[in-house]
C-alpha cells in the first residue's frame, strides 16, 4: 500500500458515526492509521432520543484493534454542540485534520403532508449541521494549510425522490455548501468533496416497499453494504487527494462514478429580446430536447448492484 494513502498522523472527525456508513468510515480510517473522533448522538433514524451505547462500541473496537479514538455526543444541529466535535479532537489528539460530515435522519412525507417541523428538523442535521461542523473545523484547517472535508450527499437530491422534498434540499445544499468551501478554501490547501452513497442502513431500511417495483429496489438496495462506502472517504481524506476538490463521487458496491456539474447545455439568443408570447411559441419547443426529464435514483441505476 503507497503510504500517500495511508492516514498515519490524521486526526478524522467522523458525525453519525456510531451506525451505519459512519461506523464503516470510523473503523477503516483507525485502520488506516488515524486518530478518529466518533460523533454520534444515537437518535433514532427519525432523530428521536440519545444512545451513547453505539459510539462506544465503535471506539471499543477501535482500541481493541490498537488505534485511537474517542467519543463525542454532540448533536450537529447545535453550533455549541458541533464545535464540541472538533474541540474533542483538538484537545485530546492536538489537531483536527479531516472532517466527514455523514450525521442525518429522515423524515420522509409525500410533500403535501409535509409539516413544518419535518421540513425543518431534516435540514437541521444535515444541512445546518454539516455547515456547523465545517465552521468549526475551518479556521484550523486554514491556519495549517492542510484540511479535508468529506460530505454526505445523495441521489435523492442530485437525481430525485418521492416523498423527500426536505432531504433532498438538504443534500442539495450539502453539494453548494461542498462546492464553495472547494472555492474559498483551495488557497489554503483544504479540499471539500461529497460522495452519494448506495448502501443499506437503518435510513435506507425506511424506503416504503409496497409494491413489486419497490421491492425489488429494497432487495438491490440490501445488497450494497456499508463497509464499501467506506474507501472513498478514506482516500479523500488522504495527502494523495490534494488535487481533487468540488467533486462529487457515487460509490454503488464496486462500482463508483463521479457526478456531473450543472451547466448550460443549449442557448438562444433573439435580438429583439423575449416576451412570454416567443418564449412560448419559439424558446421551448425548441429547447424541449435539451431538457432532463423528472427520474428518480432507480430509473438511472435499473441494474442490479455489481
Amino acid at each position: 500500500m503507497s503510504d500517500a494513502a495511508r492516514l498515519d498522523g490524521k486526526v478524522i472527525a467522523i458525525t453519525g458515526a456510531g451506525r451505519g456508513i459512519g461506523r464503516e468510515i470510523a473503523l477503516l480510517c483507525a485502520r488506516q492509521g488515524a486518530r478518529v473522533v466518533v460523533n454520534d448522538l444515537g437518535a433514532s433514524a427519525e432523530g428521536e432520543g440519545t444512545d451513547s451505547g453505539p459510539a462506544e462500541e465503535v471506539v471499543s473496537i477501535i482500541r481493541s484493534e490498537g488505534g485511537q479514538a474517542i467519543v463525542n455526543g454532540a448533536n450537529v444541529a447545535d453550533p455549541a454542540g458541533a464545535a464540541s466535535i472538533i474541540e474533542d479532537a483538538v484537545k485530546a489528539f492536538g489537531a483536527i485534520h479531516g472532517l466527514v460530515n455523514n450525521a442525518g435522519i429522515l423524515r420522509d412525507r409525500i410533500f403535501h403532508r409535509m409539516s413544518e417541523l419535518d421540513w425543518r428538523q431534516v435540514l437541521d442535521v444535515h444541512l445546518n449541521g454539516s455547515f456547523n461542523t465545517s465552521k468549526a473545523a475551518a479556521p484550523y484547517f486554514k491556519d495549517q494549510g492542510f484540511g479535508r472535508f468529506v460530505h454526505f450527499t445523495s441521489t435523492s437530491g442530485l437525481i430525485g425522490n418521492f416523498g423527500q422534498a426536505n432531504y433532498s434540499a438538504a443534500k442539495m445544499g450539502i453539494w453548494g455548501l461542498s462546492n464553495s468551501l472547494a472555492l474559498d478554501m483551495e488557497r489554503f490547501g483544504v479540499t471539500s468533496n461529497c460522495i452519494a452513497p448506495f448502501a443499506w442502513s437503518r435510513m435506507t431500511a425506511a424506503i416504503p416497499a409496497d409494491t413489486p417495483e419497490e421491492q425489488e429496489r429494497v432487495e438491490r438496495m440490501k445488497a450494497m453494504s456499508a463497509d464499501k462506502i467506506a474507501p472513498m472517504v478514506a482516500a479523500l481524506l488522504s495527502d494523495a487527494a490534494a488535487g481533487v476538490t468540488g467533486q462529487t463521487f457515487g460509490v454503488r458496491k464496486n462500482e463508483i462514478f463521479v457526478f456531473s456539474k450543472p451547466r448550460p447545455v443549449k442557448t438562444m439568443h433573439r435580438s429583439e429580446g423575449w416576451s412570454p408570447e416567443t418564449i412560448l411559441s419559439d424558446l421551448l419547443p425548441a429547447m424541449q430536447t435539451a431538457m432532463t426529464p423528472l427520474a428518480r435514483s432507480a430509473d438511472i441505476w435499473p441494474y442490479d448492484p455489481v
